[in-house]
């Protein structure tokens, strides 16, 4: 993948809806072999293995915040897993895989990356072409089948909360 290919996804991130249109969601994107190597180096085990192939990886970050007022945005992290959310759709549509990944180290990558502590580090992702299963390490191959979803009794209720 070039930039040029990832551009739009990105673009699309960038039209997300946020609160007072803050955006505060910011990507760092490596996609030269000496950047992934160091992104990859964030990741976990288990993470390097299913991604080492990946076309770029992305380190997702939002501000805490508002950039008019300086004060408290408590929207950041959820405005930047609506933007998060636009670029993995857009790469879908793409036909791109846009896998959102929590297994990593923040610290590693906010101290590597020169993070300032006013951003929150929230997540990475990988973005590639999809790969064949037996291409992967068996355990991982394994995975890759569609998972378990909660019944929407278990995730919605009507006119009060009712979980435990």
């Amino acid at each position: 993948m070039t930039e040029k290919d990832l551009l739009p996804l990105f673009e699309a991130a960038r039209w997300a809806p946020s609160s007072y249109n803050g955006q505060p969601w910011r990507f760092v994107i490596a996609l030269t072999q000496k950047d992934k190597d160091q992104f990859m180096n964030f990741l976990g085990d288990f993470n390097q293995q299913w991604c080492k192939k990946a076309s770029a990886l992305v380190v997702i970050c939002s501000q805490k915040n508002f950039e008019y007022n300086n004060k408290p945005n408590r929207h950041h992290s959820f405005d930047t897993g609506s933007a998060w959310c636009s670029l993995a759709l857009e790469g879908a549509r793409r036909g791109y895989v846009v896998h959102g990944m929590a297994g990593f180290e923040a610290d590693k990558a906010r101290t590597e990356l020169k993070i300032p502590e006013r951003y929150e580090v929230e997540a990475m992702c990988a973005i590639g072409k999809l790969d064949k299963p037996e291409n992967l390490p068996p355990e991982i191959a394994k995975s890759e089948t569609p998972n378990h979803r909660k019944k929407l009794p278990e995730i919605i209720s009507w006119g009060k909360f009712t979980w435990k």
